[in-house]
């Protein structure tokens, strides 16, 4: 598909002209921003090999373009992959026709172009208790200050309305009441939840308090090798190599971060809480969502399969 378009252009324009910048402008969050980066990139590099985002001509798409671009992705990526990514093209290609560069009907034609179909199993795992304990045992053996802090990031990634990273680095001393226990949560798109912290993970984060005290600032810090509390925040890569570290010290299978908010969602539905205050505490848009995680369907099916009985005895 090499330069499916063409362009006279040969300059980067500017980026309060160029439709890509501005779409990516208007998203909230910096890993959303990344993200989208990237597919617009990548969306420019298979219109031409010599283009990305911001050299690009968008104004220029038509419907065949996008829907070139839609077939190309389909063959290596699953549908909701591309589906993400056609929303970026087309939040570009509304930025260029609300910025005058495409009329309203090559934009409505462009935009036209139907997301694929399908549904994919959600990826990543659940993770039992015993493996949440290894963990937290890991860091309780680790008597530096870092074992602490640590602890209780992983106490309240699992049951604080199970913290994304960077909610979790985005977290403020003053974002958590003593008395209740109530932590106030900036998530996705600048919406803000409430949790509330309990149980292990009170006396977890209790512990990491008594360490670095109660002043104003980052809830979490760095630790250096000494054991000593630095300035500033953490960030989501350092969130990412922590938890890998704690794993290997616990012997817990490989995991994602994000299998620490899946299992909180999963064990809260199990446990019979309603799927729209679980919802609603992940900060979830839609409970449809969290239903992607509740793994009592399949636990309905297994249960279902063991009703039948084939009568098969082996070779022994």
């Amino acid at each position: 598909m090499n330069k499916i378009i063409t362009t006279n252009q040969s300059n980067v324009i500017q980026l309060d002209q160029n439709p890509a910048a501005i779409y990516i402008a208007s998203l909230a969050s910096k890993s959303g921003q990344r993200t989208m980066m990237q597919v617009l990139n990548l969306m420019a590099w298979m219109l031409d090999e010599d283009k990305n985002m911001l050299s690009l001509e968008w104004g220029a798409l038509r419907f065949q373009h996008v829907a070139a671009i839609r077939s190309r992705l389909s063959e290596k990526y699953k549908p909701a992959t591309v589906n993400k990514a056609l929303a970026a093209l087309k939040g570009a290609l509304r930025a260029a026709w609300q910025s005058g560069q495409m009329t309203a009907e090559d934009y409505q034609k462009a935009v036209s172009v139907k997301g694929v179909r399908g549904e994919t199993l959600p990826s990543g795992r659940g993770m039992t208790s015993g493996e949440l304990s290894a963990l937290l045992s890991a860091c309780e053996d680790d008597k530096t200050p870092a074992g602490a802090r640590d602890a209780a990031i992983i106490a309240m990634m699992y049951s604080c309305g199970g913290l994304r990273r960077a909610e979790v680095v985005a977290l403020d001393v003053a974002d958590y009441d003593h008395e209740s226990g109530c932590l106030k949560i900036c998530g996705k798109g600048n919406k803000e939840r409430t949790a509330y912290v309990t149980g292990g993970a009170e006396r977890a984060l209790s512990d990491w308090l008594g360490i670095r005290g109660n002043h104003s600032g980052a809830l979490f810090v760095a630790v250096n090798k000494g054991g000593v509390l630095a300035d500033g925040r953490l960030t989501s890569q350092t969130i990412y190599n922590m938890l890998q570290k704690r794993g290997d010290e616990a012997g817990v299978k490989s995991f994602s971060p994000h299998d620490l908010r899946r299992s909180f969602v999963s064990d809260l539905l199990d446990a019979g809480a309603d799927i729209t205050t679980v919802s609603k505490m992940a900060g979830h848009a839609s409970v449809v969502t969290t239903s992607r995680y509740d793994r009592r369907p399949e636990e309905a099916k297994r249960k279902a399969a063991s009703l039948l009985h084939v009568p098969y005895h082996g070779r022994g």
